[in-house]
C-alpha cells in the first residue's frame, strides 16, 4: 500500500489504520522528512512487528513525476492512498498557484502512474468544500475529483512503450471527500 502525504494528519491516520490491518509493505510517501520521521518512531513503537521491510519511507514531491514513477517501479503498490494536498483554505487564496501545482498536477502526475503500473485501487482523499467550491482549494480538489473520473473513464492511457507490452490492470479510480478532522493541523 502506497500513501503519499504519508506525514500529514490525515495520512499518518491512513498509515496507522493500514498497519492494523497487518499488510505485506507500507510505502510512506511525504515531501515533509520530518514528518516522516516522526511517523516512523510512531510506528516503530505502536507496530514493531512491522519492522524495517515492511515499512518504507520514501521523501518525494508528488509533483515530480521521474520521482512517482520511481517510487512505483521500485515498490509496485497494489493500492495508492493520495492524502498529499494543500488544504488550508486560506492559505491557498493567498498562493493559488501552489494549490494548483499540488492538489491538481500532483494528482495527475500519481493517477498517471497508478494507471500505468495497474494499481488495483487508486483512493484521493478530498473534502466537502470541493462540493460547489466557493475557495481556491475546494476548487482545485474539484479538478482532482474530475481528474479521477477521468482516469476510470480511460483518459490518459498512453503508456511507454515498454509498459504497453504488458496488459495492464483496470485501476479503479476514487474519490472520498471529508468535513472537517476533528485534531487535523488546522481543523477548525
Amino acid at each position: 500500500v502506497l500513501v503519499t502525504g504519508a506525514g500529514g494528519s490525515i495520512g499518518s491516520e491512513i498509515v496507522k489504520q493500514i498497519c492494523m490491518a497487518d499488510p505485506e509493505r507500507v510505502i510512506m510517501f511525504d515531501i515533509d522528512e520530518t514528518e516522516l520521521h516522526n511517523l516512523g518512531l510512531r510506528l516503530r513503537r505502536l507496530f514493531p512487528h512491522m519492522g524495517n521491510r515492511r515499512l518504507v519511507y520514501v521523501t518525494g514531491d508528488v509533483r515530480d513525476e521521474v520521482r512517482v514513477r520511481e517510487v512505483f517501479n521500485n515498490w509496485q503498490p497494489n493500492i495508492v492512498f493520495h492524502a498529499a494536498a494543500y488544504k488550508h483554505v486560506p492559505m491557498m487564496e493567498s498562493n493559488p498557484k501552489e494549490a494548483v501545482k499540488v492538489n491538481i498536477f500532483g494528482t495527475f502526475v500519481v493517477a498517471g502512474a497508478a494507471k500505468i503500473h495497474g494499481v488495483e485501487k487508486f483512493i484521493m482523499i478530498s473534502t466537502d468544500k470541493a462540493v460547489r467550491p466557493t475557495s481556491v482549494m475546494g476548487a482545485t480538489k474539484r479538478m482532482a475529483e474530475f481528474i479521477c473520473n477521468a482516469f476510470n473513464n480511460g483518459a490518459g492511457s498512453q503508456m511507454d512503450p515498454l509498459e504497453a507490452m504488458v496488459e495492464p490492470r483496470q485501476t479503479r479510480f476514487i474519490s472520498v471527500r471529508f468535513g472537517n478532522v476533528l485534531g487535523s493541523r488546522g481543523s477548525v
